[in-house]
Parts: structure tokens; C-alpha cells; sequence
């Protein structure tokens, strides 16, 4: 899924533009969202912004919400992967 959304960032965002109303992204925030809870808490999250992103919201900054104990760590690249490998 990072895959994707970092393939769909590269491609397909830029021809919206700077069109939503939170900051990051919502593209920006479904990343960070995969990248920092994991497949299943990223897509829930996710859901919840595209629910939340309306023309009726006020919009505004809105981050991932932080975890105090992370169970990952992240590639250089910005993937996934479990904080006991070696690196």
C-alpha cells in the first residue's frame, strides 16, 4: 500500500493541485498514516480523514496521531519494518 501511494502521489496528485483542506494532504497523510500504524489502523485512519475532508469543513493542520510506543521503524525510503532487524 505505501507502494501505491507513493506511486499515486507521483502520478495522478499533481494533476489536482493544491486543492485540499488539511494540511498534509490527504495522499500525504494516507502515507504517513501506512508508514507510522500499519496496514489496518493506516486504512482506518485514512477513511476517517476522507470523511472528514468535505467542502463543509473548516479544514486546517491535521497530523497522524502519535503513538507512544511504535511498533515500527522506517526505511530510509519510507517503508515499514520491524525494529529488531539489523540493519
Amino acid at each position: 500500500m505505501i507502494g501505491f501511494m507513493i506511486c499515486y502521489r507521483k502520478l495522478i496528485s499533481p494533476l489536482y493541485g493544491e486543492v485540499c483542506r488539511y494540511y498534509p494532504s490527504c495522499s500525504r497523510y494516507s502515507l504517513e498514516a501506512y508508514q507510522q500504524r500499519g496496514f489496518i489502523i493506516g486504512v482506518a485512519l485514512t477513511a476517517w480523514r476522507l470523511v472528514r475532508c468535505n467542502p463543509f469543513s473548516g479544514g486546517g493542520i491535521d497530523d497522524v496521531p502519535v503513538v507512544a510506543h511504535p511498533r515500527f521503524t522506517l526505511s530510509p525510503r519510507g517503508f515499514v519494518r520491524s525494529p529488531h532487524r539489523k540493519a
